[in-house]
């Protein structure tokens, strides 16, 4: 029995750290969730940004979400042309890369950022049709 609670245990830890990967420390960007990803969109000066590839995004997309590959060689620049004085809403496919782009734009000066945990495949869930 305590071999099955120390085993859950660092489950847990693994699956903790895995949702922190590439967050930075301090991090103003805030993980949220579909429902709360969804309340925040009808929020005004808010954007939703799609940092999918053009072939992910290609398969769907959240209605009114822009583009912005954040594998993209040219994703620095288009951040820095983005108004700082937004909230932006950010997903990918899973919740990993739009952590990593959330990083870059807080370190650009973007400081309202949301990033929708389980991305595309959470908002698809939910949001069956």
């Amino acid at each position: 029995m305590n071999k099955i609670i120390l085993l859950l245990t660092i489950c847990f830890l693994a699956f903790q750290a895995c949702n922190l990967i590439g967050q930075p420390k301090n991090s103003k960007m805030v993980n949220v969730n579909v429902a709360d990803f969804k309340a925040k969109m009808q929020e005004e000066n808010t954007v939703i940004l799609d940092v999918r590839t053009p072939k992910e995004t290609a398969e769907g997309k959240i209605a009114g979400a822009i583009e912005l590959d954040v594998k993209a060689n040219n994703f620095k620049e288009k951040v820095g042309a983005l108004d700082k004085n937004k909230t932006y809403l950010v997903y990918c496919r899973s919740g990993r890369r739009s952590v990593k782009a959330c990083g870059i734009m807080e370190e650009m000066g973007l400081e309202k950022l949301y990033n929708l945990e389980g991305g595309y495949q959470a908002w698809s869930t939910v949001n069956k049709k």
